[in-house]
């Protein structure tokens, strides 16, 4: 597993791309930031930050698919996936290095965060708990679509297509709960139960509110095993076929 985490880590670090999506979301970050810093009504700088990573998610979800929409499509298009198919590396370890890598350069953009909350501690208050619980859940919700990225990346071999396609499954997930208190919806209550057993965002409200619930780390940590399986699954269904 370790060659190929390496492998997928070179060809982010390597090339400006690691460095160019983190600046972007960065970017993006800032002006949230500065944004809420605006909106306030005193010169004393005191808010949580949870308005600052809702807003940031609506956002993010246009980065992560750049991230992972090479994943496997380009192994596809450029013809390097049979090299890949015929190592003596497992599927398995093929699914969890790209998926390490990812994750990785993920953690390598939130760590860029880090600074603002400590320069806003400088000036007014920080609710730490709460922030804490915020970066855990934004982390969960990120490694969640970043699944998803890799099974859509696994299914094409165009990277546009897989990002296109991420992306709004991703902002389906983002709005299900929405979706579901519509008035369509509530006229069928077991439905509307069903929709929300799978809606992400409420479970990342109490994570912003300082709070970590078992059954919320249950979700997240099973639709990451249910995604990389049906991406596994994927692979190993195309490796068949090559024989």
């Amino acid at each position: 597993m370790f060659p190929i985490y390496k492998k997928e880590l070179q060809s982010f670090f390597y090339t400006p791309f690691a460095y160019t999506i983190t600046a972007l979301f960065l970017l993006l970050f800032t002006y949230m930031i500065s944004t809420k810093v605006a909106d306030l009504e005193s010169n004393i700088a005191i808010f949580s930050y949870t308005e600052v990573f809702y807003n940031v998610i609506i956002y993010f979800i246009f980065l992560i698919p750049l991230l992972t929409m090479r994943t496997f499509s380009d192994e596809r298009k450029f013809g390097t996936e049979v090299l890949l198919m015929t190592s003596p590396v497992s599927v398995l370890k093929i699914v969890l290095g790209k998926f390490f890598a990812n994750v990785t350069v993920f953690l390598f953009m939130i760590a860029g965060t880090v600074i603002f909350p400590y320069i806003t501690s400088q000036y007014g208050n920080v609710v730490e708990s709460q922030l804490i619980c915020a970066y855990i859940g934004f982390f969960f919700w990120g490694t969640m679509f970043i699944c998803v990225g890799m099974l859509i990346s696994s299914m094409t071999e165009s990277s546009i297509i897989a990002a296109v396609i991420g992306e709004l499954i991703m902002f389906a997930f983002l709005f299900l709960d929405d979706f579901s208190r519509t008035g369509f919806i509530s006229q069928y209550p077991k439905l509307q139960s069903v929709l929300m057993a799978f809606a992400a965002q409420p479970r990342f409200a109490y994570f912003s509110a300082g709070l970590i619930r078992l059954s919320d780390i249950v979700f997240f940590v099973s639709a990451i095993i249910v995604l990389l399986s049906w991406t596994y699954i994927s692979i190993e269904k195309r490796r068949w076929k090559r024989g």
